[in-house]
């Protein structure tokens, strides 16, 4: 399978170091469209992927974990179906956090836009004037 068709979400693309997270939320930049917040930092360092996601919904806004992970399963799923935009945009490695920041639930329509407008607005901030 070539590696613009591939729509797996493995555990190497997953943003698990600390090290990293700190890193993204301290210096990374952000693009945001509702319900959604993306923040993204170039890394130098050897990701095994080119892109490293963090997915995180607030418990201040969703107090009940099936709500949160429901929200998360759908940011999931559609960052899965797009990320070959990412891709095509850049060849550089970022690490980056998608954040729900809607107030009440939304459904897969909302989310997957959202998702898709934070890929446009990132590649036209990435690209060079």
């Amino acid at each position: 399978m070539s590696k613009s068709n591939n729509f797996s979400f493995p555990k190497s693309e997953k943003l698990c170091k600390l090290k990293y997270i700190q890193q993204l939320f301290s210096e990374g930049k952000s693009v945001q469209n509702y319900p959604l917040k993306m923040i993204y930092f170039p890394l130098e360092n050897d990701l095994e992927s080119q892109f490293q996601v963090l997915i995180s919904v607030p418990k201040r806004q969703f107090k009940k974990a099936v709500h949160r992970n429901r929200i998360k399963r759908l940011i999931r799923e559609s960052y899965r179906l797009q990320k070959h935009f990412l891709s095509e945009v850049t060849s550089e490695k970022y690490v980056l956090a998608l954040i729900f920041t809607g107030k009440e639930m939304a459904d897969y329509q909302t989310i997957y836009k959202g998702v898709s407008v934070c890929f446009e607005k990132f590649g036209k901030a990435i690209l060079p004037e």
